[in-house]
């Protein structure tokens, strides 16, 4: 065969594997052409293929503290944030598929997400709380879907980034402990998986109290990305990405302080009932 017809058969392979990868991708779906999901850390952000977490996929956030009093209060703070900021693009809600420990209010309020823009749905076991999953990933009106398991199977993961992919619904797996027991949560469909430990707060000057929180942000694995490692702090509305170098200098605050007196009494009705009566 001449070189003519080598590039000519060439050029048919490579039309007939576009053509295959269509099929296999199936139709275009309206909300692949949304933006990401950011975290709203520069440093993060610019680590995630196309700057932040692809929606209509499958993520995971593990507590990075394996003790019987941790809680995984870190790794829920770092969700609440992200389900937060999902459902304020898209003025949807979120369903929050709960284990036994519950969900306390004021604490999600902090981090951004109201309770009006959840919907709790508790299941027994991981069994029932996968399965509400999957039912909540097939209403694309929902937001994001927050599921708390345990140990899930790669078969079980793909349906539920399959079930994703379908709907453009962002889920998420929460494993609230056991973030430094990697080996025993088995093998993932998920695209990103970020391991969440809790940080100690700086010392503050101008008041005196628990500092800001702040928390180790770890992406241990993502599909077209690069792992890192990053030191984040809350500043009551996002994330602020910490220097290594001067995250145990104290800070400072500003504080608000009473305006002085002008010329006269504060309360001019009672200086003058005080007068009456004197």
């Amino acid at each position: 065969m001449n070189q003519g017809g080598q590039g000519e058969a060439a050029a048919q392979i490579t039309a007939l594997r576009r053509r295959i990868a269509a099929i296999e991708q199936g139709p275009p779906r309206v909300w692949q052409g949304a933006a990401p999901l950011t975290l709203g850390v520069r440093g993060i952000d610019g680590e995630l293929p196309s700057g932040g977490l692809a929606r209509g996929a499958l993520h995971e956030v593990l507590g990075g503290v394996d003790q019987p009093s941790n809680r995984g209060g870190a790794a829920l703070a770092f969700t609440a944030v992200l389900a937060a900021r999902r459902a304020a693009l898209s003025s949807g809600q979120v369903l929050w598929c709960l284990s036994e420990q519950g969900l306390y209010g004021p604490g999600l309020a902090a981090f951004g997400l109201g309770a009006e823009r959840l919907i709790l749905a508790r299941g027994r076991d991981d069994q029932q709380r996968l399965w509400a999953m999957e039912e909540g990933l097939k209403c694309t009106d929902l937001a994001m879907v927050v599921g708390e398991v345990g140990r899930l199977d790669l078969g079980q993961s793909r349906r539920l980034q399959l079930a994703a992919e379908t709907s453009g619904v962002t889920a998420l797996l929460l494993h609230r402990r056991g973030g430094n027991s990697l080996g025993g949560l088995g093998i993932s469909a998920a695209l990103t998986r970020w391991r969440i430990t809790p940080a100690p707060s700086a010392e503050t000057q101008g008041y005196t109290g628990i500092g800001a929180a702040r928390c180790r942000v770890e992406l241990l694995r993502c599909k077209g990305g690069r792992p890192g490692s990053w030191l984040l702090q809350w500043n009551g509305e996002g994330w602020d990405e910490q220097d290594e170098q001067t995250r145990d200098q104290p800070q400072t605050h500003p504080l608000p302080v009473a305006a002085a007196m002008a010329h006269g009494p504060a309360v001019p009705r009672l200086a003058e009932s005080v007068r009456a009566h004197a």
